[in-house]
């Protein structure tokens, strides 16, 4: 597996590889991961070839760390979404909203996610890992306080409404440019809390 140099310790070089890693997004979403080349990313970053391999050990290293900035934003912005927010139904409903919203503002993290699978199976599937560990945990939680039926696995029903969010995110905000809060979401949310077992918020 590549690796990774160290991380630029200046600004200017963490502003660079922050370039770095929009272009490799961009690149990577409009032609593919075999077809996505060092030029054309340092030419849309502006910085000449050899300032890539100052940040990245090769095309892979650069689109395994853009898998990671996903997942991590991503399950930022899930945490930010329900915190403070009372019960699971509505942290359901806020965490779905945000995660419409985070897809919306920045399509090609699924398109990055969807090549994982084939560029990297290993990161792929640790991707799903790392959102499931902390969705679970939640679920169980409400399984114990009595908010959502108890009667089922609740790293399955993670996975379960993991594969919901991220379809219906492609159907509904890539392919139909819709957002959360219309009634496609609003019956989307009554099918999923009806299988949680929980009121509806």
């Amino acid at each position: 597996m590549s690796t990774t140099p160290t991380q630029p310790v200046t600004a200017r070089g963490r502003a660079t590889r922050r370039a770095l890693l929009d272009a490799a997004e961009a690149v990577f979403a409009e032609f593919g991961y075999e077809g996505a080349s060092v030029a054309e990313i340092t030419r849309r970053a502006g910085v000449a070839q050899g300032t890539f391999y100052v940040h990245f050990a090769d095309k892979h290293a650069a689109f395994l760390e853009l898998v990671h900035h996903v997942n991590r934003s991503v399950r930022e912005a899930g945490a930010r979404a329900i915190e403070g927010v009372e019960g699971r139904a509505a942290q359901e409903r806020a965490g779905l909203s945000a995660y419409f919203e985070h897809v919306s503002e920045d399509p090609a993290l699924h398109s990055i996610i969807r090549q994982a699978e084939f560029v990297d199976p290993d990161a792929y599937q640790d991707h799903y890992r790392r959102i499931a560990e902390p969705y679970t945990a939640g679920l169980r939680r409400a399984m114990e306080a009595g908010e959502i039926a108890d009667d089922v696995d609740p790293e399955l029903v993670a996975y379960v409404l993991m594969g919901i969010g991220e379809f219906m995110g492609m159907k509904l905000v890539l392919w139909e440019h819709r957002l959360a809060g219309d009634e496609a979401f609003d019956q989307l949310m009554t099918f999923v809390l009806r299988g949680l077992g929980a009121p509806e918020a």
